[in-house]
C-alpha cells in the first residue's frame, strides 16, 4: 500500500512540474481543467496498469509465474522458515541502534492517522455546507439556490447553492457576483474540488498535491472569469472593479469557489493576457510520453501479471489436489485426511493454522489402517513423516512427527546444496527433492543449483527430458527461465514455431511475453504476410516489438487485408496499431471515398477518426466554399469548436476568410 500511495505522489509531483513549466500560462482554460482532473486520476491509476515485457525496465521474476501441481511449495515460504529458523538459533547479544521493522511500522501508523484526520476534515466541512445551505433563508432562482448569510463572510458556491450577503453589495456587483457563481454550477465546479480534496486525503503528506488543488482551484476562477467577459451584458473594466469590492482575506471553506483576495491578482493579469495561439497545443501532447514513461519505469511487466493471473486460475480450479503452505511448515503438529481412490488428501496443521495441504498417492503409506488407532508412516529420501491417529472409513485425524535424514542432508550438501535445519528437510520432503534431481540439474550444465530454484522445479516436474527439450531449442536457458516456461506450457515445439514464422529475438523474456499473450507462429507468419510490403526498407526484426500489440490489439490478417482493400496497402505497423486501437474500420475509409474524398493519408484518417469526424461533415466545410479542403485543418477546426454552424455565424457577421485556419484562430481567440 505505500509503495502505492508513493508512487501516486511521485506521479502528481511530476504532473504538477510539467504543468507549471507549460501549461500554466496558456489560456485554454478548458483544455487545463481537464488536464488537471485526469492527471489526478492517472496519478493513482497508472500505477495499477501491467506494461508490456518487453517495454518495462523491471524484470519479472520466473518465480511468479509457478503453477505448482501436486505437492506444490511457494518460495516464499521456504525463505519465512529459513528465517524462522534463524530466530531461533541462540546468539550473542546485539545492539542494534534502530529498528527498521518498527520504525516502518510507525510511518504506516502515521500516514493512516494523517488519513483519518483529513478525512474526518473533509466530512465536517461537508456537513456544515449542507447545514448551512438548508437552515437559512433561501431564493430560489431556477435550479439555483441562493442562500441568504450574514457577517462579512466571501459568497461562494456549493453544489447548486450560492452563499452571499445581499445587504453587502450594490445591486449591479450583486448581479455579477451571482453571474459568476452560476458559472461554477453549471459547469460542475464542485466536482473538481472535491475530487481535488479526496487525493488530498490520501496525499496530506505530499506538498505538491496540496499546490495542485490551489493550480485548480486558480484554473477554475480563470475559467469563470473568461466566461464571465463572454457575457455581452458584462464589461471587463466592470467586473474586475467588482472583484477588487468582493474580494475578501476571509478564505471560505476549501469544498467552495471563493474570491480570496491572494488570487485577486492573478485572475486581473489573466483576464489582460494576449490569448494563447493554437499552435501552443503541442505542449498538452508531451502527457502521454511522460506518462507512458513511469509506467514504463515503476509499474510490474503484463507476462508477469498475466501469468500470475493464469496461475491463480488454475490454482483455483485444482485446489483439491494443490498443497497450500502458510506461515512455514512444523516438523510437528496434528492432521486432518481424507482418502478418495487411491489418493489421500492431507491437512498438516500447526498452532492452530493450517500450514500445509498436499496430495499424496495412497501406495506411499505404510501400515495404514482403517477404523482402527494406529501408527503408519511415510517415508521418502528426505525423511520420515510418523502418523499416530485413526482413520473412520476415510476421514482421519491425528497427530504426525518429521523425523528427518541426516544421511540426507549429508547428501545433498556434498551436491552444495545446504539443507539448515529440519523445517527445510520437510519442504523438500513434501515435494520430494531427490539426491538423483540434483545430479540430473548439474549433468544438464547447471553447476551450482540453489536449493530455492530446485523446490519450484522438482513441484512442476521439470524431469530430464523436459530440459533436454528446451535446451535444444535455446542452448544457454537460464534455469530460473524453465520454471515459467513449464508453467505456461512451452516445449521445444512451441519454440520452433515461433522461430520459423521470422521472430528473430527468441530469448527467454520474449518466449514467456509471446505466451502469455496467446501467440502463435500462426498468428506471426499471418501478420506479416499480410503486412507484407509495408514497412519496405526497414529490417522486419524492428517489427518484432508489434507483434504482442497486434495480438493485444487484434490486428489481425483480416483486419491488414480489408484495409489494403480500400486502398491502403503500404501501412506502417505504427499505423496499423493506431487505426486499430480509434477503429478506422474499411467501412469508415469507404465512407469518405464515396463521398468523393478519395486521397486521404493515413495519418489523417487516423486524425479524423480521433475527432469522430465523418464524411458528411467534412462535406459541410466545403460547402462554405473550402475547395482545397485540408484534413489537418478539418481536424484542427473539430478540436477547437470551428464548427461550420460558428462559420456560418462568423461570415454573417463579416468574416469572410478564404482559409479554414483563419477561422480556427479566431475561433480560439473568442474562446479563450
Amino acid at each position: 500500500m505505500i509503495p502505492y500511495i508513493l508512487y501516486s505522489a511521485l506521479i502528481l509531483s511530476a504532473c504538477l512540474v510539467f504543468y507549471k513549466l507549460l501549461l500554466q500560462k496558456e489560456t485554454f482554460f478548458y483544455l487545463n481543467r481537464y488536464v488537471l482532473l485526469s492527471c489526478m486520476l492517472l496519478a493513482f491509476i497508472v500505477p495499477l496498469i501491467p506494461v508490456p515485457q518487453q517495454l518495462s525496465f523491471r524484470n519479472a521474476p520466473a518465480e511468479t509465474a509457478v503453477v505448482l501441481p501436486e505437492n506444490q511449495i511457494i518460495k516464499n515460504s521456504t525463505i519465512q522458515q529459513k528465517t524462522e529458523s534463524i530466530q531461533e538459533t541462540p546468539v550473542g547479544p546485539t545492539k542494534q541502534l534502530i529498528n527498521v521493522e518498527v520504525v516502518l511500522q510507525w510511518i504506516i501508523y502515521l500516514y493512516w492517522f494523517g488519513v483519518l484526520v483529513f478525512g474526518a476534515n473533509f466530512l465536517m466541512q461537508a456537513v456544515i455546507l449542507i447545514k448551512r445551505a438548508y437552515s437559512g433563508s433561501v431564493i430560489q432562482d431556477g435550479k439555483f439556490r441562493i442562500v441568504e448569510i450574514t457577517g462579512d463572510k466571501a459568497p461562494c458556491s456549493f453544489a447548486n447553492n450560492i452563499f452571499i450577503n445581499p445587504e453587502k453589495y450594490e445591486w449591479e456587483t450583486y448581479n455579477q457576483i451571482l453571474l459568476h457563481e452560476k458559472i461554477h454550477i453549471e459547469q460542475k465546479h464542485t466536482i473538481d474540488l472535491l475530487l481535488a480534496e479526496i487525493v488530498l486525503i490520501f496525499q496530506w503528506f505530499n506538498p505538491f498535491a496540496w499546490q495542485w488543488r490551489k493550480a485548480l482551484e486558480i484554473n477554475l476562477e480563470f475559467l469563470t472569469d473568461d466566461q464571465m467577459l463572454q457575457q455581452d451584458t458584462v464589461e471587463r473594466e466592470s467586473y474586475q472593479f467588482s472583484l477588487l469590492k468582493v474580494a475578501a482575506p476571509q478564505f471560505p471553506l476549501s469544498l467552495t469557489t471563493n474570491y480570496n483576495q491572494s488570487l485577486l491578482k492573478k485572475r486581473i493579469i489573466m483576464m489582460n493576457s494576449k490569448k494563447s495561439n493554437v499552435n501552443t497545443t503541442w505542449k498538452y501532447f508531451f502527457l502521454l510520453p511522460l506518462m507512458v514513461l513511469f509506467a514504463c519505469l515503476f509499474n510490474q511487466p503484463a507476462a508477469q501479471s498475466q501469468t500470475l493471473a493464469a496461475s491463480t486460475e488454475k490454482s483455483a480450479k485444482k485446489a483439491a489436489k494443490k498443497p497450500n503452505l502458510k506461515n512455514g511448515i512444523r516438523t510437528e503438529g496434528n492432521w486432518l485426511a481424507t482418502i478418495k481412490g487411491n489418493e489421500v488428501y492431507l491437512q498438516l496443521k500447526s498452532d492452530e493454522k493450517d500450514n500445509s495441504s498436499s496430495t499424496f498417492q495412497l501406495s506411499e503409506f505404510k501400515d495404514l489402517q482403517r477404523d482402527k488407532q494406529g501408527t503408519f508412516t511415510l517415508t521418502r529420501e528426505a525423511g520420515t513423516m510418523t502418523f499416530t491417529g485413526k482413520f473412520e472409513g476415510d476421514k482421519g485425524a491425528g497427530t504426525y512427527k518429521f523425523t528427518a535424514d541426516k544421511n540426507y542432508q549429508a547428501a545433498m550438501l556434498k551436491e552444495g546444496i545446504k539443507v539448515t535445519n529440519d523445517d527445510d528437510l520437510m519442504v523438500f520432503f513434501l515435494v520430494n527433492v531427490k539426491q538423483s534431481y540434483v545430479q540430473m540439474v548439474k549433468q544438464k550444465g547447471y553447476k551450482n543449483p540453489d536449493k530455492d530454484q530446485l523446490i519450484p522445479l522438482v513441484a512442476l516436474d521439470v524431469n530430464e527430458a523436459y530440459i533436454a527439450s528446451i535446451k535444444q531449442a535455446i542452448p544457454d536457458i537460464d534455469l530460473d527461465n524453465l520454471v515459467p516456461f513449464k508453467s505456461l506450457g512451452i516445449d521445444r515445439a512451441y519454440i520452433e514455431d515461433i522461430r520459423k514464422s521470422g521472430y528473430k529475438d527468441l530469448s527467454p523474456g520474449n518466449i514467456i511475453a509471446l505466451k502469455s499473450q496467446g501467440i502463435d507462429g500462426k498468428f506471426i507468419a499471418d501478420v506479416r504476410s499480410a503486412a507484407k510490403g509495408n514497412n519496405s526498407g526497414d529490417d522486419t526484426s524492428n517489427s518484432d516489438d508489434d507483434v504482442i500489440a497486434f495480438k493485444a490489439l487484434n490486428v489481425d490478417k483480416a483486419f491488414i487485408n480489408s484495409l489494403k482493400e480500400v486502398g491502403y496497402d503500404n501501412l506502417s505497423n505504427s499505423d496499423l496499431i493506431a487505426m486499430k486501437s480509434l477503429n478506422v474500420t474499411a467501412d469508415y475509409i469507404k465512407g469518405f471515398q464515396k463521398a468523393g474524398f478519395a486521397t486521404i493519408k493515413p495519418g489523417d484518417m487516423i486524425a479524423l477518426k480521433s475527432q469522430n469526424i465523418t464524411p458528411a461533415l467534412v462535406q459541410q466545410y466545403k460547402d462554405l466554399g473550402f475547395s482545397n479542403l485540408d484534413m489537418g485543418d478539418v481536424v484542427g477546426a473539430q478540436a477547437t469548436g470551428a464548427t461550420p454552424t460558428f462559420i456560418k455565424s462568423m461570415k454573417e457577421k463579416g468574416h469572410d476568410f478564404k482559409n479554414l485556419e483563419k477561422y480556427i484562430e479566431l475561433k480560439a481567440v473568442l474562446h479563450n
